[in-house]
């Protein structure tokens, strides 16, 4: 677990409040951009440097919906329940 709070305190502030949505947009326009070759080569880096976090964060999104869908249980009468410990 260390390892993974280690990665999270690298991530910009902003980058750390964004819904995985929001993060996903953004990664998408700095593709799009680097995709079109229009950016400077500084701007190029720097939307690459960027782009690496928003992948990171969004990563850890998908890894935090799914432990919560994995804790999601089908009861024997069809009833849906969380584990004990399932909200995060």
């Amino acid at each position: 677990m260390a390892k993974k709070k280690a990665a999270d305190d690298s991530l910009p502030d902003d980058v750390k409040a964004m819904s995985f949505e929001t993060a996903m947009a953004e990664l998408e326009d700095i593709v799009r951009r680097l995709e079109q070759g229009a950016d400077s080569l500084d701007q190029a880096i720097d939307g690459y440097a960027r782009g690496v976090a928003l992948k990171s964060h969004c990563e850890a999104k998908l890894k935090e919906a799914q432990l919560r869908v994995d804790k999601i249980v089908l009861g024997p009468d069809g009833t849906v329940s969380a584990e004990p410990g399932g909200a995060a």
